[in-house]
């Protein structure tokens, strides 16, 4: 098992140009749903922390009232993966919302991208505009090289406890 400190950056490399996700919840009745994310994650050296502009769907929120947990996994074609296993908090105060916004407009493209292209999002106060924040449990980053016997390693974090 590695530490935060070796995984986390692994993780925000690869998951950053990879820049989308598949990220899984499940209902009720503890069938999944699938939907692509476009997080971008915070690594200050001790804490990983991701952030997701999306829309508080009806299905989205019954499914994260009953598991607040998602499944984030990222996949290129050259086989690189990485998976963060988190668990999310819906932030709708205006303050986070507005950072979020912002820091999507000033992230470099592909991760960043302007958020009122989403055509019912036409501001951070939008109420189709929600933002999901994720605190992973669980990192796992497998370059592709290692899946074809080449070099690399893969990095595995779990939160204790």
């Amino acid at each position: 098992m590695n530490s935060l400190q070796q995984t986390a950056p692994a993780f925000v490399e690869m998951a950053h140009s990879i820049v989308w996700c598949s990220a899984a919840t499940v209902d009720a009745a503890g069938r999944p749903r699938s939907r692509v994310l476009h997080p971008y994650w915070e690594w200050d050296g001790v804490s990983l922390v991701g952030w997701v502009a999306t829309g508080p769907t009806p299905i989205k929120r019954a499914h994260l009232e009953v598991s607040p947990f998602m499944s984030c996994n990222y996949w290129t074609p050259s086989q690189d993966t990485c998976v963060a296993e988190v668990a999310t908090t819906w932030h709708l105060d205006i303050e986070t919302r507005e950072r979020v916004w912002r820091t999507y407009t000033e992230l470099p493209a592909p991760l960043g991208y302007d958020p009122s292209i989403i055509p019912t999002w036409d501001g951070p106060e939008s109420p189709s505009f929600a933002v999901l924040r994720l605190d992973p449990w669980r990192l796992r980053v497998f370059p592709g090289s290692v899946l074809l016997g080449g070099a690399g390693d893969v990095l595995l974090w779990r939160k204790n406890g």
